[in-house]
């Protein structure tokens, strides 16, 4: 019999007795790569999801900021769009707005579930719907967008504040950089831009004599720039193909230098900024028959009106001429309307025609317009050639009005100016049936005065409160620092330097010192806020007039002052974004 040998019987029973061990051990680790497996899936997936969501969070965002940009695309193609959003919306509670209908009719108004949202423009799953607050619009020039971006079931919200980009985003700006040819007897040949060929012989102006200008800067023009310091961003529509976008020359051609540009690349090129023909437009704004684009007119007053701002938030106007503070119709027509927020009209003591006129509360976020003497009988503010104001000092001479000076002058407008001694310019004499405003005092309120001929500011013209008080100054003729001269050339006005806080502007054209040539050095003439004008104006002359202070008010960045004109066209940008609570989940519910 044949024998086996013990070693293979061993090692035979060993694999015999570990088999089942084995198949454990294959389904153990089977098991573990299947779990390993299955982990690694759902972490994808998780991944995947989690990738969608962040997605579908960014994208959300991008469709609110494209609401936003759309909105203001319909703005710059409709400057009256302001008008329009859904009532229905609490974001828009308080404001005037409405829906707009027909051609004009816009998805991205829709609340609620039942109304709709705007589709992204090139995107197949992105929306937005955006609703307007325009309740300080007219007080501030702000508008408030909340816009609501949706990507699947995603929404995210923002708040915007859009402002008007115009005059006051400058501390300096200007049309043209000459000298007003109403004022220089230059020939109106020279009104076009130096690029355009102005030549010559006509009165241009630099900055120079050590100026510094504490603010942004731009001139459609090109600039003529000396010994002068620009802190800002500097702008200009003269736009060389080669060399600097400015000249190096003075007030009378010579070549200069001594230039500084805190912004080593200004100037830089910025399109021409259209300049209204006139302010007419703000008449409007005291009509009581339109209450839907002038829900709460402003006062109207006619002819000659001083103004005087008071500490306590008060008034004095004097204005004789004026019968009916508020109108209706264009051209206007009906009896005299008098709300007593305008001042009560008449000559008794208290009254807007007497000689100390009437103390009222500053037009709270609105505006005062003077108007010249209306020619039309149908206007309730209109007087005949024949007639004027008992409390004037006036008389008909060969059936001409003629009006007298403080001092008994000739050639006054009847309300004290010129003043006692004073001669006035005889290229802007006072005259009696034009719609000067004579300004000064303290302000505290919000309010933005115009004239439809000059505005003369005859003081200082404060804030009580920098931060909270605001003013315009807008004559559609010059915007005059008062500085009158006695036939001896020497100043009337005590003291020197003058204050201005405000945002002036002169529409047709300048801001300039009354007899800056004249009369020596009167201190320095600060002006915080901004300074707008057709033409350049002149404030000293050798060791005449004023050195200039210019600051820019920081505030006129994010708001204006009430009713503030506006350039013929003009682009909104955000002053304010932050992103908010969102109003609306997916499906459209509030949230």
């Amino acid at each position: 019999m044949m024998t086996v040998p013990r070693r293979r019987v061993r090692s035979a029973g060993l694999r015999a007795d570990d088999s089942g061990v084995a198949l454990v051990m294959v389904i153990g680790i089977t098991a573990i790569l299947m779990v390993l497996v299955a982990t690694a899936l759902s972490y994808s997936a998780s991944s995947v999801r989690k990738a969608r969501s962040d997605q579908d969070w960014n994208a959300a965002m991008a469709a609110a900021y494209a609401g936003v940009e759309e909105y203001e695309s319909r703005l710059a193609n409709d400057n009256t769009y302001q008008q329009y959003g859904n009532p229905a919306s609490a974001f828009s509670a308080g404001s005037s707005v409405s829906l707009p209908t027909g051609a004009q009719d816009n998805p991205a108004f829709g609340v609620g579930k039942t109304q709709g949202w705007a589709q992204v423009s090139g995107s197949t799953d992105a929306y937005f719907r955006y609703e307007v607050d325009n309740s300080k619009y007219a007080s501030t020039g702000v508008l408030r967008v909340r816009s609501t971006g949706k990507v699947g079931t995603t929404t995210r919200s923002i708040v915007v504040n859009l402002k008007q980009q115009g005059f006051i985003d400058f501390l300096y700006f200007t049309d043209y950089e000459i000298q007003d040819p109403d004022l220089s007897g230059d020939p109106q040949t020279c009104v076009k831009y130096y690029w355009a060929g102005r030549g010559s012989g006509c009165s241009e102006i630099a900055f120079g004599n050590g100026d510094v200008v504490n603010g942004p800067v731009h001139s459609n023009d090109a600039i003529r720039v000396c010994d002068a310091e620009f802190t800002q961003s500097v702008t200009t529509a003269y736009n060389p193909t080669s060399g600097k976008r400015y000249i190096a020359k003075d007030s009378n051609g010579n070549t200069c230098t001594g230039q500084k540009f805190d912004d080593p690349t200004a100037p830089t090129y910025s399109p021409v900024v259209g300049m209204p023909p006139t302010n007419a437009a703000m008449k409007n704004e005291v009509r009581s028959d339109l209450p839907i684009d002038v829900p709460r007119p402003g006062c109207l007053y006619t002819g000659p009106t001083s103004i005087v701002y008071n500490s306590d938030g008060t008034m004095t106007i004097r204005s004789p001429w004026t019968k009916s503070t508020r109108v209706s119709g264009s051209p206007p027509s009906g009896a005299a309307q008098t709300p007593s927020a305008c001042g009560p009209v008449g000559s008794a003591t208290g009254q807007l025609g007497s000689a100390a006129g009437a103390t009222i509360p500053v037009i709270p976020q609105n505006l005062t317009y003077v108007q010249n003497v209306p020619s039309t009988s149908s206007d309730p503010n209109y007087w005949p050639s024949n007639a004027f104001p008992s409390t004037l000092s006036c008389q008909l001479v060969s059936g001409t009005l003629a009006c007298k000076g403080a001092g008994g002058q000739s050639n006054g407008n009847g309300l004290g100016y010129p003043i006692t001694n004073e001669v006035a310019p005889s290229s802007t004499s006072y005259q009696p049936r034009v719609g000067d405003l004579f300004v000064k005092g303290t302000l505290k309120g919000a309010e933005t005065a115009y004239a439809e001929n000059y505005v003369y500011v005859t003081g200082d013209v404060k804030y009580v409160d920098a931060n909270s008080d605001i003013l315009g100054l807008v004559g559609n003729n010059a915007v005059f620092v008062y500085n009158p001269m006695d036939v001896n050339n020497v100043p009337l006005l005590t003291g020197s330097g003058r204050t201005i806080q405000a945002a002036i502007l002169s529409v047709a054209h300048t801001f300039q010192v009354q007899n800056y040539d004249r009369g020596g050095g009167r201190g320095t003439l600060t002006v915080m806020g901004a300074i707008a004008q057709k033409f350049r104006g002149i404030v000293t002359r050798g060791s005449n007039g004023y050195t200039k202070n210019y600051v820019y008010d920081p505030r006129f960045r994010y708001v204006a002052p009430p009713k503030f004109l506006s350039p013929v066209s003009t682009s909104y940008g955000v002053s304010v974004l932050v992103e908010v609570k969102t109003a609306f989940a997916w499906d459209g519910t509030a949230q």
